[in-house]
């Protein structure tokens, strides 16, 4: 088979992407893998076309769509790119007659592109959605359905159901998600619509379930006996980072947990006054740090945390699950009541979980993992990702469409 996919970022030659993973699979199995991303304004990278590791990449000069930019500039670019893509694609990949066509959202605006693709090869198409978009900017305020605001939303959701009606396929991140998907869309047929995570490639080695941190502890002057509770990634608005600190400081007294943010964002400020403010002696704010460094800390923490904002009405299922999978640690979830991550680690034995509005739950759920048997929760939470989030088991989920 020959694949095409489609996406805003891709691997450098420094940096691999989480999708190289996935893709290699293709590859291993004998199909041709063919790229097609943006080369933002602001990116060093070299446009036009590379291969990294096996596959082609071709890389699209557009405007700058991601980091932090004026809401102008990235309405501007993001309006382009579809054409820019849709070009590109045409001149650099036109003679060749793809089979299948893979994108993740975001974003939702390569509609265009994708349908002309598959007009002129007749490929098959297979949508892996991980966020709900205009939906979950409406969630956290950032758009309105109605008024002028809602010119917007009603733009984005018109190519949102688009997207749907030309992918013959939708791979969500959570049965939760693919019920959300099918009941907002009634256009959409089940059939279709399916579980389809985020995956990685298996470590190469099995995780240490009975935590040895001493080197971690002595670096950060974590206390002998102290459960270590780590959050890793960003720190925004989706997150709610606002809970975070209250939560944080609800269990400010409680000498057997201690707590390790590690992160960057726009809401990183408000962990960054309670930490000067209250100067709490059971929790620690770290900057963001490379890949390898984080998984070390990773490995040697007791407890995995996710946090989400209370005011989702969409289910989402944060990437970051699979670090704490690897690392064979239990998770605590305190996330909107829509989505299903944390009922999911609860019912299969490798996590609590709790609302994200209600700070005594939180504090009642720490206590909780304290006492619980963290090393057969994290050998739950191993297994599971073995079952589940493989790069080997997202492969056979998009080709078992392909094997009929």
């Amino acid at each position: 088979m020959r694949v095409l996919f489609l996406s805003l970022t891709y691997s450098t030659v420094e940096h691999k992407s989480f999708y190289e993973t996935l893709l290699q699979q293709f590859v291993s199995h004998g199909h041709e893998v063919y790229v097609a991303c943006a080369k933002e304004k602001r990116d060093e990278e070299v446009e036009g076309l590379e291969v990294i590791n096996g596959i082609q990449v071709l890389r699209i000069g557009t405007g700058n769509i991601t980091g932090n930019i004026s809401p102008i500039e990235k309405g501007i670019s993001t309006l382009r790119i579809d054409g820019q893509f849709q070009r590109a694609v045409k001149k650099y990949y036109g003679h060749i007659n793809f089979d299948l066509i893979l994108y993740p959202t975001p974003p939702i605006t390569l509609v265009n592109t994708i349908t002309s693709v598959k007009r002129a090869t007749g490929a098959k198409t297979y949508l892996l959605l991980k966020d709900i978009f205009p939906q979950n900017a409406v969630d956290l305020g950032m758009m309105k359905k109605t008024g002028l605001k809602g010119v917007l939303y009603k733009s984005f959701r018109r190519k949102e159901k688009k997207l749907y009606q030309v992918s013959d396929y939708i791979g969500c991140m959570s049965p939760a998600n693919v019920e959300y998907v099918i009941r907002h869309n009634e256009f959409v047929n089940r059939k279709k619509v399916e579980v389809c995570p985020n995956s990685i490639d298996i470590p190469y080695k099995v995780p240490a379930f009975r935590k040895i941190s001493k080197g971690i502890r002595k670096k950060y002057n974590v206390p002998d006996g102290a459960v270590i509770f780590l959050y890793g990634g960003n720190l925004g608005k989706p997150q709610g980072i606002d809970f975070l600190v209250k939560a944080l400081y609800e269990v400010r007294n409680n000498p057997k947990a201690f707590f390790m943010i590690v992160g960057a964002g726009a809401q990183k400020y408000l962990l960054e006054e309670y930490i000067r403010d209250k100067k709490p002696k059971n929790a620690i704010l770290l900057d963001y740090m490379p890949k390898d460094e984080y998984q070390q800390i990773a490995e040697a923490c007791d407890v995995g945390l996710i946090f989400l904002d209370h005011r989702f009405q969409i289910p989402n299922y944060p990437s970051r699950l699979l670090a704490y999978l690897t690392a064979g640690v239990p998770v605590l979830c305190a996330t909107d009541p829509n989505t299903d991550i944390g009922t999911i680690a609860r019912d299969n034995g490798y996590g609590f979980c709790c609302e994200s509005n209600d700070v005594k739950a939180f504090a009642k759920a720490v206590d909780s993992m304290i006492l619980a048997d963290r090393e057969q929760m994290g050998k739950n939470a191993w297994e599971f990702f073995l079952k589940n989030y493989t790069t080997e088991i997202g492969y056979n989920i998009i080709m078992k469409h392909f094997e009929q």
